[in-house]
């Protein structure tokens, strides 16, 4: 059966192109994957190969032609032993006339649709613990792992990759005795090659797989951000949906303690600026616990930021079978009238600090723990800022471009007339991390700065 070949597209956006040369002629026998003509455009040439065996019976459009649309029928190809008669005829089958349509009578003009209402998407609630549930202390380290374990056995697609995960069990220890459980299949030891291993990972979640990708430092992840952000972070959109990349990006992140300006810093704002990306970060046990879980069982590419500091810190965990945290819902760990303070990791235990300080003062505080920066809950921030008419951001990253610059805006944006201070914000200074300890100290927010930037929000000062 002949067969047309069309003119193909260099791009999607290509609408026509030259035929610059043919590489067969007619008559010529020619493979599946034959090179049988070339095209080109102002940017680009690309050889037109066969898709099929078979004879080019006839050439439609000779070499040399210019602006020749894409899908353009630009030969025929026949089946071996095929007449050449059949190119003449392809396609030439004739059409049967059109019945005559009949006059319709004139149909009323229909009334303009109303616009469809924006969809508002709503994080559910954290689930409820029952009264009396016991509590058990366990640190965030501890947290993270029970959480990768219990979601290895409720999931066999589920595996763990990076360097030193498996036979150390982890450059902080956080693998602790997955590997004797789950085997060297799912707790697999990675060469020193960020790019090469998170990329490997990425392709195995868009072949069905569930991979967390630990990296020893956030900092590395550097050296794969291509594969996070235009690989795992675009797939879906890309594909329209066909392919997705369901995976975990874990680990530590943040200043640590002297380990220079290569190795503390806070990557939040990075990744939270792109669609397609969830960013999660924890600062309780349990909170790291139930947000990991919800992170490998989300379909989307989860960036999930831990702190090396936090890593050795207790906290009480609610004793249940399964504990999962809706992505996207920030908690308010304190209510209070005054002041809204916004927090997030590690900013909370300077956050904490200064309610306990403030309250002793007399200044009423109400702490909201962000927990996910993408996508983030403004509708609790909002909530809260109404009720209290001033806002205080504090968190350990740069100032410039920061997740508490992008809070400040909404507020200001969705709630100015209920603001009755300027927002204020906390946060590390705009200098890279020094390494002498007494300048780290410097370069970190503390506790004081919190509690000074209460007091001028609320004119105590």
């Amino acid at each position: 059966m002949a067969v047309e070949i069309l003119m193909p597209a260099l791009s999607p956006t290509m609408e026509e192109g030259k035929l610059a040369k043919w590489l067969k002629k007619e008559g010529d026998t020619v493979a599946a994957g034959d090179v049988i003509a070339e095209i080109e455009t102002d940017k680009a040439t690309m050889e037109v190969e066969a898709v099929d065996e078979g004879v080019l019976g006839k050439i439609l459009v000779a070499e040399g032609t210019e602006e020749v649309k894409v899908n353009a029928p630009i030969a025929v190809l026949l089946e071996e032993g095929e007449d050449a008669s059949a190119a003449d005829n392809l396609g030439a089958a004739p059409v049967a006339p059109a019945a005559p349509v009949a006059a319709e009578a004139p149909v009323a003009a229909a009334a303009p649709a109303a616009p469809a209402a924006p969809v508002v998407s709503v994080a559910p609630a954290d689930p409820e613990i029952p009264a009396g549930t016991k509590m058990v202390s366990m640190t965030v380290r501890e947290a993270l792992r029970d959480a990768m374990a219990e979601e290895m056995r409720r999931n066999e697609n589920v595996f763990l990759m990076g360097e030193e995960v498996a036979q150390y069990q982890g450059a902080y220890k956080i693998s602790q005795g997955l590997l004797d459980e789950f085997g060297e299949k799912r707790v697999i030891d990675t060469p020193i090659t960020e790019h090469g291993f998170t990329g490997l990972a990425v392709g195995a979640a868009m072949a069905g797989l569930n991979p967390i990708v630990e990296f020893m430092t956030f900092n590395f992840a550097m050296q794969a951000i291509d594969h996070i952000i235009n690989s795992a972070g675009k797939t879906l959109y890309m594909s329209g949906g066909q392919m997705g990349a369901p995976m975990v990006f874990r680990g530590a992140n943040g200043a640590a303690a002297r380990v220079g300006a290569q190795h503390s810093q806070d990557f939040a704002a990075w990744y939270a600026s792109i669609p397609g990306l969830k960013v999660v970060q924890p600062y309780t046990a349990a909170d790291a616990k139930g947000l990991l879980k919800a992170a490998i069982r989300d379909p989307n590419p989860v960036v999930f930021l831990e702190n090396e500091i936090l890593y050795g810190q207790h906290f009480d965990v609610p004793d249940v079978e399964d504990l999962v945290l809706p992505i996207g819902k920030a908690k308010i760990v304190r209510e209070g009238t005054d002041v809204t303070m916004v927090s997030w990791s590690i900013g909370m235990t300077y956050a904490l600090q200064a309610v306990d300080e403030l309250a002793k003062q007399g200044i009423s505080v109400e702490l909201i723990d962000l927990r996910t920066i993408r996508p983030l809950d403004m509708d609790t921030v909002l909530a809260s800022v109404r009720k209290t008419g001033r806002l205080v951001t504090v968190e350990e990253a740069f100032p410039i471009c920061s997740v508490s610059s992008e809070i400040a805006y909404q507020v200001q944006s969705e709630a100015f007339d209920w603001l009755d201070a300027p927002v204020l914000r906390v946060t590390g200074k705009d200098v890279p991390m020094p390494y002498a300890a007494n300048l780290e100290k410097l370069a970190l927010p503390n506790t004081k700065e919190v509690i000074d930037a209460v007091k001028a929000v609320t004119y105590t000062a």
